[in-house]
C-alpha cells in the first residue's frame, strides 16, 4: 500500500469535517469529533499495515481491540482494583478533605497564611517520589493507591475552593450582614453556591489526576491485579496489545469520570454564565 490512499483518507475526512463544522448544529457538533476520531483510528490501522510496523512497537487498532475482547474479565478486575477502589475512593476522600480544609482556612487567617504555602510545596513534589513511600506506609493493596490519589487531588481542589469562597464581593457580604445572617448561614446560602463553579473546576481537573496517580502507584507495589501492575508486566512480556487495551480502559474510564462530573456541574451551577447555551 502506498501513501496515496492514506493521504486521500486524511484529505477527505478533513474536507468533510471542515464542511460540517461550518454548519454548527447539534448534530454536527457530535459528528465532527466522531469523524475525526474514526479517521485517526483508520489512518493508524492503514499506516501499521502499510509499513509492517511490528506489534511490539505499535500494534494496530484491530489488534488492540482483539486483545480487549479476549481479556474482558481480566480488564474488569483491573478496573475494579485501580479505578473503583483506588482512584475513586482516593478522589472522594481528597475532595471532601479539601472542602473541609478550605472552609477552615476561610475561617482562620492563620491557616490561610500558613497552610496554603505548604500546600503549594507538597503539590510540587513528584508523584514518582511520593508513591513508593505511601506504598510502604499503607501496604500493597488499594489503600496505598487511594493515599497517593488523595495527595494528588487535595491541593488543586483546595486552591479552587478557597478562591471560590472568596469570590463574593463586599456588597453581597454586607447584604447578608444586614439580614443578621451568621457565618454558617452566609456560608450555606451565599458563599458555597458562589464557590461551586470554582469547586467543579478543581473536581474536573483532578478526575484525570486521580487515574494517573492510582496507575502510577501500582508500579511500585500491587497485588497481582490492577491496571498499573498489568501494564508493567505486559511490557515485560512484550504483550503490547494488552498494554494498549489497558490504556483504552483507562481512557474510557477517564472520559466517563469527567463526563459525570461535568453533568453534575451543569445541574448544580445551571445559573452560571458558563452553563448557558
Amino acid at each position: 500500500m502506498s501513501a496515496l490512499p492514506i493521504l486521500a483518507v486524511w484529505l477527505g475526512a478533513w474536507g468533510l469535517n471542515a464542511f460540517l463544522a461550518r454548519l454548527n448544529t447539534r448534530l454536527t457538533r457530535i459528528l465532527v469529533p466522531l469523524i475525526f476520531g474514526t479517521t485517526l483510528l483508520l489512518l493508524w490501522e492503514m499506516i501499521v499495515r502499510a509499513y509492517a510496523v511490528p506489534s511490539v512497537i505499535l500494534p494496530a487498532p484491530s489488534q488492540i481491540w482483539a486483545a480487549f475482547m479476549a481479556n474482558i474479565p481480566l480488564l474488569w478486575g483491573d478496573f475494579v482494583q485501580t479505578i473503583l477502589k483506588g482512584a475513586l475512593s482516593g478522589w472522594l476522600i481528597g475532595a471532601l478533605a479539601a472542602i473541609a480544609t478550605a472552609i477552615a482556612i476561610d475561617r482562620s487567617p492563620f491557616l490561610q497564611r500558613g497552610l496554603l504555602p505548604i500546600g503549594n510545596f507538597v503539590a510540587a513534589l513528584p508523584i514518582i517520589g511520593i508513591a513508593p513511600i505511601l506504598v510502604m506506609w499503607f501496604g500493597f493493596d488499594w489503600q496505598s493507591k487511594a493515599a497517593v490519589v488523595v495527595v494528588m487531588v487535595f491541593f488543586p481542589i483546595l486552591v479552587n475552593m478557597v478562591a471560590g469562597l472568596a469570590a463574593t464581593d463586599a456588597l453581597q457580604r454586607d447584604l447578608m450582614a444586614t439580614w443578621s445572617a451568621g457565618y454558617w448561614q452566609s456560608l450555606v446560602k451565599m458563599r458555597l453556591p458562589a464557590a461551586m463553579p470554582f469547586l467543579f473546576n478543581g473536581l474536573k481537573i483532578t478526575t484525570t489526576l486521580a487515574l494517573i496517580g492510582a496507575i502510577v502507584a501500582e508500579f511500585f507495589g500491587s497485588p497481582t491485579r490492577g491496571m498499573g501492575f498489568r501494564i508493567s508486566t505486559a511490557v515485560g512480556q512484550l504483550d503490547l496489545p494488552l498494554v494498549w487495551a489497558e490504556i483504552l480502559v483507562a481512557a474510557i474510564a477517564g472520559s466517563l469520570f469527567y463526563g459525570i462530573v461535568s453533568l453534575i456541574e451543569s445541574r448544580v451551577t445551571f445559573w452560571h454564565p458558563s452553563q448557558r447555551r
